[in-house]
Order: C-alpha cells, then structure tokens, then sequence
C-alpha cells in the first residue's frame, strides 16, 4: 500500500511537470511575446541578413527572446530569412510574429518630384528602399540600359513620372529603374502621344519644355498660360529665352546645384551652354528639372493666345504679367526690377 502511494505521488509530480512543461511550451507559442507599448512597431529586414542580424533587431521589441527562437527553430525559419519590411502587431505571440516575418513582407509608399539631377532623385530614393543611391545612380546612368530604351543621360530623367508608387522596400536599384520605364510607358497613352504629335514635340521634348515651365510657375492654374508663351516662341522660330535655363547653366557649370539664385544678370545670358536658351534656339538637350504631371499636359494643352513675354507680377505673388509686344512687356518689366531693387535682391 505504501509503494503504490509512493507511486501515486510520482505519478502526480509527473502530471504536474508535464503540465508547467505544457504550459511553458504553450505560452512559447500562444503567449503574447511584444514589449513595445505602441500598437506596431516596423521591422527592416535587409537583403541576405543572417539570423542574428535579425534576432538583434527583434530583442528591443520581444518580452522573451527565447521563446521567439523555440518558434523560428520549429517552423525553419532560421533558415528561410526573408528581407522586407514588416509590420508587428501589439500583443502578438511568438508564432504570429514569425508567421509575419515568413509572408507579410508589408509594402512602401515611394514618392518623389521636383528633383534637378539623377543624383537628386537617386538620395531621395534610397531614403525610402533598401537600394542605397551609389547603386540607383549606376543603374540610372547604366549606358545599356539607357541605348535600349532610347535615352541618353542628359534627358534620363524624363522618365522617372513623379508621383507616389507603391514598393517592396527590399526593391533593388534595377527594379526600381524597371518598375519606372514601365511607369513611363504607361503614362504617355495614345492620347498623350497623339497631343505631342499634334503640336510638334516629341515626348521627351515635351518633358524639356515641361520642366521650363515648371520652374517658371508653381501655379498649376497658370502653367497652361506660361506653355501658351513658350509654344508661341517655338513655333515662330524664336529662342525661348528662358531664365530657369540659364539659372540650371550656371549651376551645370560650376557644379555647384545646391546655390541659390533669385536673380538672372545681363551676364549670365552670355554663358555658353546648351541649356542657355538666351544664346540657343534648340530645345536644351534634357530637362532642367522633374516636371510635374500637371506641367506636362500644361504643354499637351497648351492654352492658345497671342502672348509672347511674361514677368512676375509684383502685385499678385506667385502669377505673371502676361505681353503681347516688347513695348509692353518692358513696362511690365520695369515695374518688377523696381520692386525686386527695393527687397534688395542682387543675385
């Protein structure tokens, strides 16, 4: 009788490990393992990350790091590391974490516009993929890529249509550069094609004119007037004579893009440079900046009248006084060098 109480009480004590064993590997599982107090935290996984690269960056946000390590073991994940971008719930258990980190690899809104250079829109790129800038640059400039698909370095901007996308963040540069030829192709339609052909411009002319008329205005209610102007000239044989240009030749020339110039002088409309429209009748050879979608049908659409000179309206901030001949137009003109002598802007 003893020996079966002694029996009964192992047999108890057995039951009893077995349970808190149970209950251990359970709470390993289904226990709520997060430690952040917001309701979800980011987790960047990078390309070919190891297991510990990950485990380092998951040990801020997991209660118990073991019990994230009996699961990943369980499910083989350590062994199937997934790059990305992944979104943690609050209170999520070990086994939901890791179901995330396996398939709900969470996209990115990409945006980007009003770049000057390749090199602008390659920094402003890699802060929001994994792809760093040296390599979107490359592949920007990649010289195969660009014969292929008909462009040159000087207008390889035109194809990178401002707007917001959606991406992987673990997008690599060439995927990005491929995602947006596409985008680029789907953009000009038929319709658009068919509006460049009617007033005379290839699309990559009509992104150069664009980006003028971008920089010109940034009252979108006004660029389909300023376009009016610049088709007016071109159309009639003249140069456009265009400021932005030779403010973006100026740059060009002293590689200096990150000066500030409020004022154009008698003697930069001398400089000698393809992008100077004062010395050049010819369109410059790519655009001066990344026009928005609304400067490029602004020019699709240009509106139809008979001006030829515009200069910024001191009365009304940010539009223009619009001239149909010289003689009005230098009126207009002096009443703006007036007010632009009295803010004190000299360069």
């Amino acid at each position: 009788m003893y020996i079966k109480k002694i029996l009964a009480a192992v047999a108890l004590l057995g039951l009893i490990a077995l349970g808190f064993f149970s209950y251990h590997i359970y709470q390993s599982i289904f226990g709520a393992n997060t430690a952040f107090q917001q309701d979800q935290a980011v987790v960047y996984v990078p390309t070919g990350a190891s297991y510990q690269t990950l485990v380092d960056s998951l040990r801020p946000l997991l209660k118990d790091v073991s019990s994230f390590d009996i699961v990943a073991e369980k499910k083989g994940y350590k062994t199937n590391i997934r790059p990305g971008r992944y979104v943690l719930q609050k209170n999520m258990n070990s086994n939901e974490i890791v179901n995330v980190l396996r398939s709900r690899n969470n996209p990115v809104n990409v945006s980007f516009n009003n770049q000057e250079r390749l090199e602008n829109l390659a920094g402003r790129i890699a802060d929001q993929i994994e792809a760093d800038s040296i390599s979107l640059l490359q592949s920007f400039r990649d010289s195969t890529f660009l014969a292929e698909n008909n462009f040159a370095e000087e207008d390889a901007l035109s194809m990178y249509i401002p707007n917001k996308y959606e991406f992987y963040w673990n997008t690599s540069a060439e995927e990005f550069r491929e995602r947006m030829l596409r985008e680029y192709k789907r953009f000009w339609t038929e319709e658009r094609l068919s509006k460049a052909e009617e007033i005379g411009l290839k699309p990559d002319e009509v992104t150069v004119l664009a980006s003028i008329v971008q920089k010109e205005t940034a009252k979108v209610d006004e660029r389909p007037k300023v376009a009016g102007v610049y088709m007016n000239r071109y159309k009639n044989g003249w140069k456009l004579d265009a400021d932005p240009t030779v403010i973006y030749a100026i740059k060009k020339s002293t590689k200096n893009f990150d000066t500030i110039i409020k004022r154009v002088l008698y003697k930069d409309l001398t400089l000698d440079s393809p992008y100077n429209t004062y010395l050049y009748k010819e369109l410059p050879p790519g655009p001066i900046a990344m026009p928005d979608i609304s400067s490029i049908d602004a020019v699709l659409n240009y509106q139809d009248h008979d001006y030829f000179y515009f200069v910024a309206d001191v009365d009304n901030f940010g539009y223009h006084e619009f001239a149909k001949n010289l003689s009005q137009h230098n009126r207009n003109k002096q009443e703006y060098v007036r007010w632009i002598n009295q803010q004190g802007i000299r360069r």
